[in-house]
């Protein structure tokens, strides 16, 4: 009869232990990839460049450098800014807000694609797979303003 006390007791504090701990480990977890993994490919890019001209380059600039209010999506500056958030950070921030006249209109695809472009035109390298329009694997991609250090074997 104690066994089975002891046995239920465990099994309860272990569910609730794995209920508290599960959603604490996914807020906390750290993105697992950098835009510097190549996170997007070359034709998602170039279909970027298509909606960019269409729907953004009026007030970002054809050179996504701003434009009078409008911040520049390239360069420093924008590297400052993003440096250390996420692709899903960048893409939320799209969705909610952009283009300010018509908030909403772009597809989620359209989003990712832009983001494609403006990765590529900031230097960080296309890759093999395009960028999932799912902010919850978007939210797994660090912005890393600078490329990180290859892990060498010290002598």
């Amino acid at each position: 009869m104690k066994i089975r006390i002891a046995t239920a007791v465990f099994v309860g504090l272990s569910a609730i232990g794995a209920l508290y701990a599960g959603p604490r480990a996914q807020e906390t977890a750290p993105a697992s990839r950098s835009v510097w993994d190549g996170v997007y490919t070359e034709e998602q890019a170039n279909r970027g460049q298509v909606v960019y001209a269409r729907e953004c380059s009026r007030c970002h600039a054809v050179d996504l450098s701003g434009v009078d209010e409008a911040p520049a999506l390239s360069g420093g500056a924008f590297l400052a800014n993003w440096d250390g958030l996420t692709v899903g950070d960048l893409s939320e921030r799209v969705r909610i807000s952009m283009p300010p006249n018509a908030k909403g209109k772009l597809s989620r695809q359209q989003i990712v694609d832009v983001l494609g472009h403006l990765l590529s035109v900031n230097g960080f390298p296309a890759g093999k797979s395009e960028l999932d329009p799912k902010t919850e694997v978007l939210k797994l991609i660090r912005i890393e303003a600078t490329k990180p250090k290859a892990n060498t074997p010290s002598n």
